[in-house]
């Protein structure tokens, strides 16, 4: 159909002419362009609210934690994992603390052992200066 009869077509309806696939044989459609944008927007923030952005959370811990503590942290990574986010957790040692970094890396070891079903290690137990740090991503 040539481009005059179809504009026409269009104006004879009260409604747009809308190039829908563009090339050497261009596709059009009579329809509501307002209308049409409307339902575009709709359907982009019907996929952004979908999206679920991951975020970082973090856990500090000292070396020498106490039992009850150490499952009081655990329950809160456990949230976070259910919730989709990442989990950091950082060990900080004080003092003569630093003497004792195998302490620090037994309990990063222990939080792997009992997070190997929910989570996997992100980033391996790595010393910076006076911390201790994993990151533990949800599988």
């Amino acid at each position: 159909m040539p481009i005059h009869a179809a504009l026409d077509a269009a104006a004879e309806a009260g409604l747009d002419l809308v190039e829908v696939a563009p090339g050497e044989t261009p596709v059009c459609k009579i329809l509501d362009y307002g209308k049409l944008r409307f339902q575009e927007q709709k359907k982009r923030s019907e996929a952004k609210k979908k999206q679920k952005t991951a975020d970082l959370k973090e856990i500090k811990m000292r070396p020498n934690i106490d039992v009850h503590d150490y499952q009081v942290k655990v329950r809160a990574m456990q949230r976070f994992f259910d919730q989709g986010d990442k989990v950091k957790v950082t060990i900080r040692f004080r003092g003569r603390e630093m003497a004792h970094q195998d302490r620090g890396r037994q309990l990063l070891e222990r939080v792997r052992e009992d997070f190997t079903d929910t989570a996997k290690v992100e980033f391996e137990p790595k010393l910076e200066g006076r911390l201790m740090m994993m990151v533990l991503a949800p599988k």
